[in-house]
């Protein structure tokens, strides 16, 4: 009986993974092609596989990723125990041990990544993921004809009842009113629907700027995301580093990896 259910199994795995976000780029991981397999076991186990863009792919990024699949996978009642294996990767063999050993992530994350702040490191992203949902709403206001006042004194009560035509608006609109809310940047009905990302209310004269800002980190992202699909897509034939380390000539190359702390061998 359990054999007819692993395609459907293995369908809500999938979709739970669609949960999981790249966090420089703010987007779901399926979208992105890093998963690669997901098997349901007769044991009702879970494996996951995923490979990044590229071999030297920041450690943090995976480890961020990789725990987000454990913590999402462990939220569906039926699991009994999962795997997740990041493959191709120059820190593969350290990340799967401990995404798989059970051990905390802060833990785990600040033994591995240089003593890093955790905290630091995902408020760098929800920032950046805020601007660009954010940007997206007020962008649909505007093609709607909605006046700069307008825009800057909408509630979370309006917001709420607003219909979007454009599709990455539709997209864009709960993921933005989740982190709005998760970041109790509004909680009220009345809250302002539109305060910057550190918590400043939006006013008309300042929209113009806001939105130019906003642009930027959309268009980074977006030159980011394209990049990483298109190396997802030919993924880079990998390099051997011999035993003793990298020479000269691999330095030169590009092909030596970076540091834990996502910058490069100086």
């Amino acid at each position: 009986m359990l054999t007819l259910k692993k395609a459907d199994l293995e369908a809500q795995v999938r979709e739970c993974l669609a949960r999981v976000n790249d966090p420089e780029l703010d987007e779901p991981l399926t979208d992105l092609g890093f998963v690669e397999s997901v098997t349901v076991t007769d044991a009702l186990r879970v494996e996951v596989g995923f490979r990044l863009p590229t071999y030297w792919c920041s450690p943090n990024f995976a480890f961020l990723m990789a725990f987000g699949i454990r913590r999402e996978i462990e939220t569906m009642a039926w699991v009994n125990s999962i795997g997740v294996t990041l493959h191709d990767h120059c820190f593969g063999e350290e990340l799967n041990h401990a995404v798989n050993d059970g051990r905390a992530f802060t833990e785990v994350f600040a033994e591995y990544c240089d003593g890093a702040d955790l905290g630091e490191v995902i408020e760098k992203f929800e920032i950046k993921a805020f601007d660009r949902r954010q940007e997206a709403i007020l962008l649909e206001l505007r093609r709607q004809g909605r006046s700069a006042e307008q825009i800057v004194s909408m509630t979370l009560a309006e917001f709420d009842r607003l219909v979007c035509a454009d599709n990455e608006a539709i997209k864009q609109k709960p993921r933005y009113r989740d982190l709005l809310v998760s970041r109790k940047m509004a909680e009220g009905a009345e809250d302002p629907a539109f305060p910057t990302s550190d918590g400043q209310r939006l006013t008309a004269q300042m929209l113009p700027d806001h939105l130019g800002r906003l642009r930027s980190t959309r268009l980074n992202m977006e030159f980011n995301g394209s990049l990483c699909r298109n190396l997802a897509t030919n993924r880079y034939k990998e390099v051997q580093i011999g035993p003793d380390g990298p020479i000269l000539v691999d330095f030169i190359a590009g092909r030596v990896p970076p540091r834990l702390d996502g910058t490069t061998h100086r």
